[in-house]
């Protein structure tokens, strides 16, 4: 009898304020150890937490994306837990009343087929330090930087049945706060870690003992490390064993899983309201001025990109797949003409996605601009250009050696279209290749491509490959 996989993923994604949730303390990435702690993170006596009110709008505007309830009235409960880098001895988190409560859902695609991914809630809560392993031998240092780091805690129901559609809601979700703008997205820096709650069945029985796996930090280990703690828990029942409810640690290097500790309960944390935070309260207003201020999200912006530029299914996934991806693309179609929009989604998902990807930098950092693309696509449109001597513009852009106007004008680019001048360069050609024109005319057609080549070698690739290919096709007949 085959098992059934019941999977549930618990999100941790940071939240992109300059200051931490309950303290003035920065965020930002990268400070030497322990230089962003305030008395509040550090839990030093008679220290007060005060809300970074901001967080509340960000868990609003996600509520209101996944179609959930915002809980009008919150309210911040201590997490009793003690780890080395927790200062006060517990998390300042939200239990029964979470900011985004039921009724929210995400939908996901897997191998074509589309399923809907229910959200159980969605709470603020701040984050712990960290422990050093690795700059004392034998010993471990606590860097405070990240305690108190604003964080929202994304809870699904557990809807999934295999790796694939975990990992395909864990990317929606990425893709989701990015598009929000309420976090980066930055997995290696730890802005948006996954916790994989995986549990195996017979069909029809009641849920099974789930593992917990920590902090996975890409979207190719989640999907490892749940199909190897799938196997294990099949051996482990197959073989008359029990699954324990535990805390996993996926070790990448060598694909397992390994134990870390029990796994607790929500009573083992003993959670009460916070009596230094007041209950928050959230009007009608606050929600419909959040939800005024939402942006067009990932698959609205993939249909418009289909209906308003006539691009493809697969097209319009690749354009908005990211938000500054999509405004890239949307600059340059505003240069260069909606009629045009194919075109730029060409040069955009070739060209320029190459070069970013071989620099291994972000769209946002890409040293051409959408203008400055969009003044290259133009010059092609106008036929100053032919798309080979495009790409050798394109990199001059690139290296920053100006615009494209400044660079034909430079190295001498301009695209050859003088009628007169390309049949002068294809009937001297002809004439040095008689042999060759003999064998074409006898049914050898594949030297087609060597006659265009030798044309345009002679022109130094600026004549207008069109016009070479139907001048060659008129005389080759004769």
């Amino acid at each position: 009898m085959s098992w059934e996989v019941v999977i549930g993923l618990e999100i941790h994604a940071q939240l992109k304020t300059q200051s931490k949730i309950f303290s003035g303390s920065s965020t930002a990435y990268g400070a030497e150890p322990n230089t962003q702690v305030s008395i509040v993170d550090a839990a030093m006596p008679g220290a007060l937490p005060v809300l970074n009110h901001g967080v509340v709008d960000m868990a609003i505007r996600f509520g209101l994306a996944i179609g959930a309830e915002i809980g009008q009235a919150s309210v911040f409960a201590r997490k009793n837990y003690f780890y080395p880098d927790l200062p006060k001895g517990y998390q300042i988190s939200q239990f029964d009343l979470p900011i985004v409560d039921k009724g929210g859902k995400v939908e996901i695609e897997v191998d074509g087929e589309t399923k809907i991914i229910r959200v159980t809630r969605a709470h603020l809560e701040e984050d712990a330090g960290k422990s050093m392993h690795d700059i004392v031998p034998g010993m471990t240092g606590i860097d405070l930087n990240r305690a108190g780091t604003p964080l929202l805690e994304i809870v699904s129901e557990p809807d999934m049945r295999s790796a694939q559609e975990a990992v395909a809601y864990a990317k929606k979700i990425h893709e989701l706060v990015q598009y929000l703008d309420i976090c980066d997205g930055n997995m290696q820096e730890g802005s948006f870690r996954v916790d994989s709650n995986v549990s195996i069945r017979r069909p029809g029985d009641p849920l099974g003992t789930r593992a917990e796996l920590k902090n996975i930090n890409s979207f190719r280990f989640i999907e490892q490390a749940i199909e190897y703690e799938i196997e294990r828990q099949i051996e482990v029942l197959e073989s008359g064993g029990q699954v324990v409810q535990e805390t996993r640690l996926f070790n990448a290097d060598e694909g397992v899983t390994r134990s870390m500790r029990a796994k607790e309960e929500a009573n083992d944390y003993r959670y009460f309201p916070d009596p230094d935070l007041l209950p928050v309260k959230i009007t009608d207003e606050q929600i419909e001025r959040v939800r005024a201020e939402m942006p067009e999200l990932a698959d609205q912006k993939r249909g418009r990109f289909e209906t308003e530029y006539g691009l493809s299914t697969y097209d319009a996934e690749f354009l908005a797949a990211s938000r500054p991806m999509g405004d890239y693309f949307e600059a340059v179609v505003s240069c260069v003409g909606k009629e045009h929009a194919k075109l730029c989604a060409n040069w955009v998902m070739g060209e320029l996605s190459k070069a970013l990807n071989q620099a291994e930098l972000e769209v946002a950092q890409s040293p051409v601009s959408p203008q400055q693309l969009g003044e290259l696509l133009q010059r092609l449109v106008d036929n100053t250009l032919s798309g080979k001597l495009a790409k050798q513009v394109f990199e001059a852009i690139w290296q920053g050696e100006g615009s494209a106007d400044e660079i034909i004008e430079a190295k001498g680019l301009k695209q050859i279209t003088d009628s007169g001048a390309i049949e002068a360069m294809v009937d001297e050609v002809l004439a040095n290749n008689a042999q060759q024109v003999e064998a074409y005319r006898n049914g050898q057609e594949k030297l087609f491509g060597y006659f265009v080549g030798q044309v345009m070698k002679a022109s130094k690739g600026q004549a207008n490959p069109a016009q070479v290919n139907e001048l060659l096709k008129a005389k080759l007949k004769g």
